[in-house]
């Protein structure tokens, strides 16, 4: 038979799939209205299992997993149609609209938790989400979730991941210590400078000062000095303070340009990153459940069951929705045997039932579920 009779027969069948799948969704849409008036969940696990194993019992053993696949897809699509129906109540639900009850816009003043000292780029970071902030120093990321869940400060700034370096895996391992929520975002676009004393010349340098991702970040530049001493420290902010202090005329630093001013020295060589497009994310973290208006983004923590196909359920949800998925990070769980937390961050609107109803299925069919916020990216 020649390709063109095939792809035709084909056609044919795909016809009928259609019409039957349209007759199909048309009882779901039944199914879900039933489901809406009992207050049922739209996600049935022992139906879905039942069905399962009903439609593979006949299959050839090297079709029953496409089968099985071709169903649980089937199913997604079918629970995604019925949440634009069914609204039950959840406990994600109740606080989300809550939230959204209390809506107000994003404060102009605050006082505001950062890491390391002032001219850190989270300092910069905070400046910039913040119009008037009075900012307080920390010396490690954990002080800065500390100091806002004890209530010290009204808000924390971090660093969460970097376009050249990654994610910054010591704040993502913090969020599973601390209670919190995001209520905005930054993309700050990072230049790094090298920075001695005045009278320091670039061939002078024997050693340079810098925090681990901007010397990561910066790795192209170091090599072209050839041999120099690399120092690692906690922020690119103590690194200039150092240096400045040292009374050295062959020590330098790689830092922002505002830590120049602030601690008296000068630019050797202005962008010495890598890569021109070097942006890091900062959150601005609370110890409220706040919803500021112009939130397009959420951000979850999941734990899921150590199976087969359990992220890969999440991710059908997310998929037949149309919803844009742009961060999904993974870190293992301290003291369990190779299960791991699971970070997400999509866009979406908060207020969509729709995506109320997502977050509520999610939340009851995870083992464990965090919502850590719905805010504004700037």
């Amino acid at each position: 038979m020649e390709l063109d009779e095939l792809r035709e027969k084909i056609d044919v069948i795909d016809d009928e799939l259609a019409a039957l799948y349209q007759k199909r969704m048309e009882l779901s849409k039944l199914v879900a209205q039933v489901k809406s008036e009992k207050g049922l969940a739209v996600q049935n696990v022992l139906r879905e299992k039942e069905i399962i194993n009903r439609v593979t019992a006949d299959a050839d053993d090297e079709m029953k997993l496409f089968v099985k696949q071709l169903f649980e897809t089937l199913f997604e699509t079918s629970k995604a149609y019925q949440r634009k129906i069914v609204g039950y109540p959840s406990d994600i639900r109740t606080r989300i609209d809550e939230a959204l009850s209390r809506r107000r816009p994003f404060p102009i003043q605050a006082s505001v938790a950062c890491q390391g000292i002032m001219g850190a780029y989270s300092c910069i970071a905070a400046e910039k989400l913040f119009k008037i902030s009075s900012v307080s120093c920390f010396k490690t990321w954990d002080g800065v979730f500390s100091a806002v869940e004890k209530g010290f400060c009204d808000y924390g700034v971090l660093p969460i991941e970097n376009s050249t370096a990654g994610s910054v895996n010591g704040v993502y391992d913090l969020m599973r210590k601390h209670k919190f929520f995001v209520v905005r975002s930054i993309k700050l676009r990072v230049k790094h400078y090298l920075l001695a004393p005045d009278g320091v010349r670039v061939e002078d340098v024997k050693e340079i000062i810098s925090h681990e991702h901007a010397l990561s970040q910066c790795s192209e530049f170091l090599k072209e000095l050839g041999d120099v001493r690399i120092t690692r420290c906690d922020n690119t902010a103590v690194a200039a303070k150092i240096v400045a202090e040292s009374g050295r005329k062959d020590v330098a630093c790689i830092s922002s340009k505002e830590c120049a001013g602030i601690y008296g020295l000068k630019v050797l060589r202005a962008g010495v990153n890598d890569n021109d497009s070097n942006y890091t994310r900062f959150i601005a973290i609370s110890k409220n459940f706040d919803v500021f208006e112009g939130a397009k983004k959420i951000s979850l923590a999941l734990t899921l069951a150590h199976e087969a196909g359990s992220l890969n359920r999440v991710l059908d949800k997310f998929s037949t929705m149309g919803l844009n998925l742009t961060k999904l990070e993974s870190r293992p769980i301290p003291g369990s045997r190779f299960e791991f937390c699971f970070y997400f961050d999509f866009e979406a609107n908060i207020e969509d039932e729709e995506i109320k109803n997502l977050l509520s299925e999610i939340e009851q069919t995870s083992e464990n579920f965090e919502f850590l916020g719905a805010y504004e990216e700037i």
